[in-house]
């Protein structure tokens, strides 16, 4: 048994798997159909009066081989899947279920690799030294790219219908920064083209599949069931899509490959990875992350967009620029930045595997978890606890100014780990963790260097906000 300096009480950890087959499918549909997402677990925890359950997690039959977990799902519970000493994180990057390695060429990409498995470090160690040679090259890069996608939003605007798609339009921004950022090259000069985009939302749909709700009418819930959730779609329907991506990234990226091989990596090892990388790390989860950022700071309205540009402009003059030291006096922006990131995560989930008997804590009991038992985390529930963060449900613009607001940070819990904490080779927190924060501030500040503030619509889907710009008001003054 598993042991505890615990002053909880230790309990037997409630909730019901129900039987085997009808369990998991009447789960799985109150989580898709009739209960939807936040309400299945909110449901669950009144149910049960406790934060730590048992539940079945999708997709269940017929795709996972096991979809039982114990659900971790506040912040003082949910740190547990941070702890590679007590978690393994073998394949379980999309929880209880893995997409055939034919997505990838073959290969388990480093996400998918437990911090003990050898390659994972070389691997993880490549991407942090190659960001780091970058360091220089995020503003520019990325403030060339956010020029064109603001032009892109205000030629829409301009014509008729007079809106934009700000998906789109962020999606193709973002691509073409990272994959000029690996290779040095614009995807169009490669067999990419302008459809890099495109190209990575067809390959991620058909892995992803079984984890999304097409949104139809209810008349059509065991229909769209069981075409998505009863067998994994092939690799085959979207290999013509992942070849393009691989051969532009092959055919561009020979500065990134050759160093991959002079660190012990092979070429066609490195090249999936990075596609994986590119594409499914940081492509998918951009094309997320970004129309979140809109909306709330939508959401917030005028004032805080005044307060927003004035603390910009303000610091840009003072400084003669955008420049990283700039960016750092911004507090308010940066604030903004982290109450994104805590209250709308744009990846909700953490999945784990118990490595040894464990007994993790609540905020008012203690568990024990059996060795090999899936953990599961869902980190809106975590970075929402009312008994860590006032008025936890509220976008507070300003929650993160000051040192008592700094100190929330550790509990800011994106980028799988804390705010507080820098990725290393032996964890698996997001190697672009700093990238991906300044990336949001920078747009931020390029947003409200150009326009006072602006309207917008939105519209949930299965990630994240599908996000319609319907109006930008020009800066009156700077």
């Amino acid at each position: 048994m598993a042991s505890s300096d615990s002053k909880l009480p230790l309990k037997p950890i409630p909730g019901s798997y129900g039987l085997p087959f009808f369990g998991p499918m009447s789960d799985r549909h109150d989580y898709f159909y009739n209960q939807g997402r936040d309400k299945f677990f909110a449901e669950r925890i009144k149910k049960y009066n406790s934060t730590v359950i048992r539940t079945n997690m999708p997709p269940g039959p017929f795709i996972s081989s096991n979809p039982r977990v114990i659900a971790l799902l506040d912040g003082v519970s949910f740190p547990t899947l941070f702890d590679n000493s007590k978690v393994d994180k073998r394949d379980v990057l999309d929880g209880t279920f893995m997409p055939s390695t034919s997505f990838t060429g073959g290969y388990r990409a480093c996400a998918f690799q437990d911090t003990t498995e050898p390659s994972h470090a070389l691997l993880k160690r490549f991407y942090l030294n190659f960001l780091a040679s970058k360091h220089e090259t995020f503003l520019p890069l990325f403030r060339n790219n956010l020029s064109d996608h603001f032009s892109d939003l205000e030629d829409k605007l301009a014509g008729k219908p007079d809106k934009a798609s700000f998906n789109s339009s962020v999606g193709s921004a973002t691509f073409n920064f990272l994959f000029r950022l690996l290779s040095d090259k614009d995807p169009s000069e490669t067999i990419i083209g302008s459809d890099g985009p495109s190209l990575v939302q067809t390959w991620l749909a058909a892995q992803l599949a079984p984890l999304a709700t097409l949104g139809l009418p209810r008349i059509f819930n065991y229909v769209e069931d069981f075409l998505i959730r009863s067998i994994p779609f092939p690799a085959w329907t979207v290999k013509s899509s992942y070849k393009k991506l691989y051969e532009g990234l092959s055919t561009a990226g020979t500065a990134i490959l050759d160093e991959a091989g002079r660190v012990g990596i092979k070429r066609d090892e490195a090249c999936h990875n990075l596609v994986f990388m590119l594409s499914f790390n940081a492509q998918g989860g951009l094309v997320n992350q970004f129309p979140i950022l809109i909306k709330w700071l939508g959401l917030a309205g005028e004032g805080l967009h005044k307060q927003l540009a004035e603390e910009i402009r303000t610091v840009v003059k003072d400084e003669g620029g955008v420049s990283l030291r700039a960016l750092d006096q911004m507090t308010l922006t940066k604030s903004v930045v982290y109450e994104v990131l805590r209250i709308e995560p744009a990846v909700p989930f953490q999945y784990a595997k118990a490595r040894e008997d464990l007994v993790v804590e609540s905020h008012d009991a203690a568990y024990e978890i059996k060795k090999g038992e899936m953990i599961f985390g869902y980190q809106p529930f975590a970075t929402k606890d009312p008994k860590i963060f006032e008025n936890a449900e509220d976008f507070v613009a300003h929650r993160f100014l000051g040192h008592d607001g700094e100190k929330l940070l550790r509990h800011v819990l994106w980028s799988n780990g804390p705010q507080t904490e820098e990725p290393t080779p032996d964890d698996k927190q997001c190697p672009a963790k700093n990238l991906v924060v300044l990336m949001c501030r920078l747009y931020l500040v390029e947003f409200f260097l150009r326009y006072d503030t602006f309207t917008f619509d939105f519209k949930p889907v299965v990630l994240g906000p599908d996000v319609t710009i319907k109006s930008l008001a020009k800066a009156s003054s700077f």
